[in-house]
């Protein structure tokens, strides 16, 4: 299987400001791709997160606003349609997965820790890895 173009996903401008930001201030991590990636577990049977990757041979490539995306084949399937943002708020920073696809029932805790939460946001402002649980957007 060779690499496509899909734009699986969207990025926000100021999602991308911020992935550009975390990017380039660490020297193992400029010039990678973001990797928006989808796994087993969490309340709502998937979770969603992101990090800083080398391209593979069967992902999905984007540019967004400058930053290059990259999500493999299996999680293409869950995260088509989503949208990735940056919350600045005075409730805590962090990225936020929206997933219009995935339904998330009440057994969602929101603990602003990376990994956690049902809005899927990644409250460690700034790690290259991280992300939400089950996709909703509350």
């Amino acid at each position: 299987m060779e690499t496509t173009s899909e734009n699986v996903i969207t990025l926000t401008q100021k999602a991308a400001d911020k992935v550009k930001q975390v990017r380039d201030a660490k020297e193992e991590t400029k010039g990678k791709p973001l990797r928006v990636y989808a796994e087993g577990g969490g309340c709502c049977g998937m979770q969603f997160g992101m990090a800083f990757d080398e391209k593979q041979a069967d992902d999905n490539v984007m540019n967004a606003h400058g930053v290059e995306v990259v999500v493999d084949g299996l999680s293409a399937d869950y995260l088509r349609g989503s949208t990735v943002d940056f919350d600045d708020s005075l409730q805590g920073a962090g990225f936020k997965i929206i997933n219009p696809n995935a339904g998330c029932g009440g057994g969602c805790s929101s603990e602003g820790k990376s990994g956690g939460g049902c809005g899927c946001s990644s409250k460690d402002e700034g790690e290259s890895e991280g992300g939400g649980s089950c996709g909703c957007s509350h």
